[in-house]
Formats: structure tokens, C-alpha cells, sequence
């Protein structure tokens, strides 16, 4: 990847994570009419790990196989576990606009997780945009008198467990290739899903394009790991944070054009909040460390 310049690798790495993500929730989504939940999960991650694997070996990896199983991606990835068996429940539920939006809430929980794991200090403003941010998760999930949806609490708790990962992903070791996280993080995640639908579920045999679709979500799942983690390996977060927010943008152009949905317009306005609050931290983050460097 020599011929794209240096500073729009990580963007572009963000926007191509982003657009896999959202491609593999479809996928995932229109199987899971048919299907229970946690059988999708498992047959995508079973597609995922025969993908995967000789990929692996193509890129060189052999002697890498071991870190797959190393403390700190299990750790990561045992996140990310708990974090996909909410989040496919609730995109099983949920319009997948919605779903995603009050997945958006991440990128801020992760500050707000640094600061009290790492006394990084947050400042009046942030908070503020914090608590603006949490603000548009709630009109996206929009509670009533009965209280607030189980799919959308769902939804919320794959945004704290994300927000885990992506702290307990800065302690990987740089040595430790993004592909072997990748992969790592789909097995771990097929082993749990395997779990949750043998005690929770029946077994449903998938039809032709039950498969197909589980597939092409395993090949885009696998991107979306690999991009997502060198993302923030290679680009400044400064640079890198702000594109996270397009997977919102491709979650309402697919329940659009895919699944016929559109959010309404408090979940509309709430995805505002949510995006503009994300932005204007990070841009306001960058803009005081360029003051810092010219100090």
C-alpha cells in the first residue's frame, strides 16, 4: 500500500472498516430472518475462520499462529465477545440505523474510560459533550413510561464492551500483527456463539441463502477487524476518530435502501447528537495539540 500517501492511510483504513461493518451487519440482519441469532453468529464465524485462516498462511504468519492465543488479544478480544452476543440480539430487533447509532457512543465512552483507568484529564467541555453525546443515544432509543427497550439496552451494552476493547487493544503489543487479532477475535467470538446457541437455542438448518449471506459476512467481518485495528495502528487518533462516525452514515443508507427503514425524527436528531458530539472532541483534542506542539 505504498502508493496511497501516508496521512490517508488511516482514514481511508477507518472508512473501509466502517463500510465492512455495516455490509457484514446487513448480511447478518437478512439472515437472521429465518434464523435465531446466535446460530448466525456462529455459522458467520465458522465462513469468517475458513476465510480467514489461509489467508493467514498467504500473508506469512505461521510462526505467528501463537499470539492468537496471547494473554492481551484474548483479553481484547473476550470484549469483543461480550460485546457482538448484545449487539446481534439487538440488530435481530432493532432497525439497523438505530443499532448502530447507539453504537456511536464508543469512541466516547473510551475517553471516559481513559480518564478514570489512566487520569487523562477530561476537562469541563468534554464532559459536557460527553453527556450531549449520551443525550442522542437516549433519543435514538427513546424509553418510555415502561422503560427503556431490552434490544436498545442491548445495543448500549455492545457500546460499553467496545469501548473495553478498544482500551484493553492500546495494551497489544506492536509486534502482534493486525490479521492474528483479527483472527483471533473470530475465534474467540465463534467459540462463544456456539455456547450461547447451544444452551439458549434450536438448531435451525440454513437454507442456501442463509449461507451465502453468513459467507459474504465472514469475508467483510474480517476486514472489518483487520481495518479497524491498523486504523488506529498506523493513523493519529486526531486524524483517524473522526471517520469512525461514517459507519453511522452506512447503517441508514442500508436500513434505506436494504431493509426499507428509516429512522424517525428523534432518532434522526439523536444520531446528530451523538456524531457532532464525537466530532467536536476530537477536532477540539487536535486542535489543542497542535497549540501544544507550537508552544
Amino acid at each position: 500500500m505504498s502508493f496511497i500517501p501516508a496521512t490517508a492511510r488511516g482514514p481511508l483504513f477507518m472508512l473501509t472498516a466502517t463500510c465492512s461493518y455495516v455490509i457484514n451487519d446487513t448480511m447478518m440482519k437478512l439472515a437472521t430472518e429465518g434464523l435465531p441469532p446466535y446460530e448466525v453468529l456462529f455459522l458467520r464465524g465458522v465462513a469468517a475462520l475458513l476465510l480467514g485462516m489461509p489467508m493467514l498462511y498467504m500473508l506469512g504468519y505461521q510462526r505467528q499462529m501463537p499470539l492468537l492465543f496471547e494473554r492481551r488479544v484474548l483479553a481484547r478480544n473476550l470484549l469483543e465477545l461480550v460485546a457482538i452476543l448484545c449487539y446481534v440480539v439487538a440488530l435481530a430487533n432493532m432497525p439497523i440505523g438505530d443499532a448502530s447509532a447507539l453504537g456511536q457512543i464508543t469512541p466516547l465512552l473510551v475517553l471516559l474510560g481513559a480518564s478514570i483507568l489512566f487520569r487523562e484529564k477530561i476537562g469541563g467541555v468534554r464532559m459536557a459533550l460527553i453527556c450531549l453525546g449520551f443525550a442522542g443515544a437516549l433519543m435514538v432509543a427513546q424509553p418510555t413510561m415502561e422503560g427503556i427497550s431490552i434490544y436498545a439496552l442491548l445495543a448500549l451494552s455492545n457500546a460499553l464492551f467496545s469501548a473495553a476493547r478498544d482500551i484493553a487493544g492500546r495494551r497489544v503489543a506492536g509486534h502482534v500483527p493486525g490479521m492474528i487479532v483479527a483472527m483471533s477475535a473470530v475465534i474467540v467470538v465463534l467459540l462463544g456463539a456456539a455456547a450461547m446457541h447451544l444452551l439458549t437455542e434450536d438448531w435451525i438448518m440454513p437454507g442456501p441463502r442463509h449461507l451465502t449471506l453468513l459467507l459474504g459476512a465472514g469475508f467483510f467481518l474480517i476486514f472489518g477487524h483487520f481495518f479497524i485495528f491498523m486504523a488506529y495502528r498506523i493513523g493519529p487518533t486526531s486524524a483517524v476518530a473522526p471517520f469512525f462516525y461514517t459507519f453511522t452514515l452506512w447503517a441508514v443508507l442500508s436500513g434505506l435502501f436494504v431493509f426499507n427503514e428509516l429512522p424517525n425524527t428523534l432518532a434522526l436528531c439523536g444520531i446528530g447528537l451523538v456524531v457532532a458530539s464525537g466530532l467536536t472532541i476530537v477536532l477540539l483534542d487536535e486542535r489543542r495539540r497542535r497549540l501544544t506542539i507550537v508552544a
